[in-house]
Order: C-alpha cells, then sequence, then structure tokens
C-alpha cells in the first residue's frame, strides 16, 4: 500500500507518529512525508486554551503552514502515476484542524485521523475547563468536527474508542503507540548484561529507576514527588526524573530531601532509548485523573522495549497491555509506589524476571509493524492482521541489525534469565520467540 503522512506537525518530534511510520515502512508499504511543521509545541498549543488572545498567532502560523502544505500537496500530485497518487491519507498528531485540508486536498481517497489526543478531554485533564464550561464545549466542537471529516479514526485504547461519540465510534480502530525500532535496539544490548545488575568487584548494588514525563496531571508526578521523599532514607535505590512542565516544581520540592535523586530537564532523543536502557526499572504514569485511567502511556511501552521493569499504576487499559509483566500499584498512592520499588530493590531475581517478562511483552506486541496492522486491515482487508517480529525484525525490513553481529550476541544465561519465572527465554544454542530471531530478544 500507499500512504501519505500529511499535517502541520513533525513527525519526528513525536514518537506515536513515528512509530506508525516505521510500521507502515516494515511491513512493506511505500510512505510519503508531506509534513510542515507548525512552530508552536504542544506547550504553546495548550498556551492558547489558558490565554484566547494567542489564537490569532496559531491561525496565523497554521495558514503559513497549511499554504506550504498545498503547494507540496498539488506538486507531490502532479508527480504521482496513473490511478492516484495514495491508497490512503494518515493526519498524524494534533491533525484537528489538519483533517480539513487533507479532506480537501485528497478527495476520494481514504483519510486516517490519529485522535491520540482528544482536545476537549486535554483541556479537562489539565485543568483549564471545567465540564461544563464554554471552553469544554468549544474543545468538544473541534473534536467532532474534525472525527466527521475521517473515514478512520485511531485511537491507543480501548477506553478511548468507547468514548468517541456513537457516529464516529464504527469508524474507530484501537492501535496501540507501541515503541520505536531504538527502543528494541537499546533493550537488545541491555539484555547482554547480568540482569540483577551486580557492580563489577562486588559491594552493594543499588536500582536504579528512570521517570520521563512531561509532568502533566495525568502523569501523576505528585504522587511520584511523595513517593520520592518516602525512599530519602533508603540508599539501595537510586532514581533519574527527566523532563518538565506543568507539575514539575511541585514534585521536585516534594523529594529535595531524597539525595539519590538525579533531574534532567531534558535529554536529546536520540540518546534517550540507551539512557532509559541503563536502568532497572521504568516509571509509568501514577495520576488518578480520568484521563490517567484511559491510557497507555508511551513512556511505558518504550521501558519495555528497553527491557526494563516496569511499575505503573493500576488501571484496565495497562492491565490488558501489560499483562503480569508489570507491577501495578493504586494510582495516587505513594506509599505503595515507594513499597514496589523497595521490593524490587530487595529481590534481584525477581526484577530479572520482570525485566524479561517485560521485554518478551513488547516484542509480541508493541513492535511498530505489528502495531499498524489493525489499521493496514482497516483499509486493506486482504492485508494479513498479525505481523509478528519474525516478519518486521530490522534484518527482514532492511534495516541495520545493530547486534547479531557482536560477538557476545550469542552468549549464556544468567541464573536469573534461567529460572522458572523465565520460561520460554531462547538459549545460546537458538530458539525463538514467537518465531522472531534470537538476536532481537538479546
Amino acid at each position: 500500500m500507499r500512504w501519505l503522512v500529511f499535517g502541520s506537525y513533525d513527525v519526528r518530534r513525536h514518537p506515536r507518529v513515528g512509530v506508525l511510520v516505521e510500521g507502515l515502512r516494515a511491513a512493506g508499504d511505500e510512505v510519503t512525508e508531506l509534513n510542515e511543521p507548525l512552530t508552536m509545541d504542544t506547550a504553546a498549543r495548550i498556551a492558547v486554551l489558558r490565554q484566547p488572545w494567542r489564537l490569532p498567532l496559531l491561525v496565523g502560523k497554521l495558514a503559513r503552514c497549511w499554504a506550504l502544505l498545498v503547494l507540496r500537496a498539488l506538486r507531490q500530485r502532479h508527480g504521482s502515476p496513473p490511478g492516484g497518487p495514495v491508497d490512503a491519507v494518515l493526519v498524524g498528531y494534533l491533525g484537528h484542524f489538519d483533517v480539513h485540508l487533507a479532506r480537501l486536498l485528497f478527495r476520494g481517497t481514504p483519510i486516517v485521523l490519529d485522535h491520540l489526543v482528544s482536545a476537549a478531554g486535554t483541556a479537562r485533564d489539565r485543568g483549564l475547563a471545567d465540564a461544563r464550561g464554554a471552553r469544554v464545549r468549544l474543545m468538544r466542537a473541534i473534536d467532532d468536527a474534525a472525527l466527521r471529516r475521517a473515514d478512520v479514526v485511531l485511537v491507543d485504547t480501548e477506553e478511548h474508542l468507547d468514548a468517541l461519540p456513537a457516529a464516529a465510534r464504527d469508524r474507530g480502530t484501537v492501535v496501540p503507540v507501541g515503541a520505536g525500532a531504538a527502543w528494541f535496539a537499546a533493550g537488545a544490548r541491555t539484555a547482554r548484561e547480568r540482569w540483577p545488575g551486580d557492580p563489577a568487584g562486588g559491594g552493594r548494588w543499588r536500582l536504579r529507576v528512570v521517570f520521563v514525563g512531561l509532568f502533566t496531571p495525568l502523569h501523576g508526578t505528585r504522587t511520584l514527588g511523595a513517593a520520592l521523599a518516602a525512599l530519602a532514607g533508603d540508599d539501595s535505590i537510586e532514581v533519574t526524573v527527566v523532563g518538565t512542565g506543568q507539575e514539575h516544581p511541585g514534585c521536585r520540592r516534594a523529594a529535595a530531601d531524597n539525595p539519590r535523586v538525579t533531574w534532567h530537564d531534558w535529554i536529546p532523543a536520540a540518546e534517550l532509548p540507551g539512557f532509559v536502557a541503563g536502568h532497572h526499572v521504568s516509571l509509568g504514569i501514577f495520576g488518578a485523573t480520568a484521563k490517567a485511567g484511559r491510557v497507555v502511556p508511551t513512556k511505558v511501552f518504550q521501558g519495555a522495549a528497553a527491557g526494563c521493569a516496569i511499575v505503573t499504576s493500576d488501571t484496565a487499559p495497562q492491565r490488558r497491555a501489560l499483562g503480569d509483566a508489570a507491577v501495578f500499584v493504586p494510582a495516587g498512592d505513594p506509599s505503595a509506589l515507594a513499597d514496589a520499588l523497595r521490593d524490587l530493590a530487595g529481590d534481584p531475581d525477581r526484577l530479572a524476571r520482570l525485566r524479561r517478562a517485560a521485554r518478551r511483552r513488547a516484542l509480541e506486541h508493541f513492535w511498530p509493524a505489528t502495531v499498524v496492522a489493525p489499521v493496514r486491515h482497516r483499509i486493506d482487508p486482504a492485508v494479513e492482521r498479525d505481523a509478528g517480529p519474525a516478519d518486521s525484525s530490522p534484518g527482514a525490513a532492511g534495516t541495520p541489525n545493530p547486534v547479531e553481529s557482536s560477538p557476545d550476541a550469542a552468549r549464556t544465561p544468567s541464573p536469573a534469565e534461567s529460572s522458572p519465572g523465565a520460561a520460554g527465554t531462547p538459549n545460546a544454542a537458538g530458539g525463538n520467540l514467537t518465531a522472531g530471531p534470537v538476536w532481537w530478544l538479546g
């Protein structure tokens, strides 16, 4: 199939769109990117909701992007082969306005809208308006208008599918966020290390925990801050926190007494997979908002692919996504979060099994070509629904293989990996994981 990824957002700046593009290409589809990035990040767009006087600035920048998109679309159409330019147009993240332009430019072509973010839901979750306020009604109208323009609407969980307006629900398709190939490659390198994380030369080891986020209410970083404060006297756990945002100052104040917390405002995107993979545990979300109960955050998919154990809130969509390959704690409960980390710090074998289980879960369900299978089938029912790692590994897709030529790619499993809890893991002599290549598991 031939796809056009269209919109005023830089596809490389948001992991969701990147995974969709990776997945389509890994599945053998032809993908053309037609994007003119709007020079306003997500925070700036949210600021328009707080300060409506900024709206003319957004409109002006959007008009410029659209003018360039129209010119490029006409040029692209002029150079297209007979039979039409593409089989489907994918309007990516934050495409509430772009989908209208796509419908005008590509009449008769299926339009796929990635409705990962609801404008009305975001306004409510970030405390910008109450459920019946004028701002939320405006945001809901923007959502509804965008949904009407799409032939296929992508959402990330069953809960978000149920939340769509009745008129759009039959056009909805659940497509998990997943993780990009760079995260799997980082996890393959990590898997060759000693899983319990014993320091070289003996001595006491520390559980290395990482949290990456934008500090929105759904992330529950007030809970995180209180949990870090509760761990201030425990020298067996060190935590790295990456990101800034709405609740960052409060989280940092709450955790100020813990000397084993390191704060980073930003890590370059290209370095982030390897950075996260250098930790034992990746934290998910802990917010108690309605939105937090409907999502599986990007960081959970990425952390699992990177070979980290996952600790996150106990919600239906996250349990459905992760099964028994994670530690679940009650949302909004800092004591439960602190206790879960203490337990993992005191049980390296359990930690090893959880890391292995999360990695397996990612390979089976979060690989890009697997993630996009439902939307490919929706556009063309003849397309096979499932595309596992065996058909979409980097070697099969033409992507350079980062580890299979490594001299220690075939290794003897550690005792933790050979334990009963690690049943089904491949050994040094071969074996497979859902028919996937052993090197990719690491």
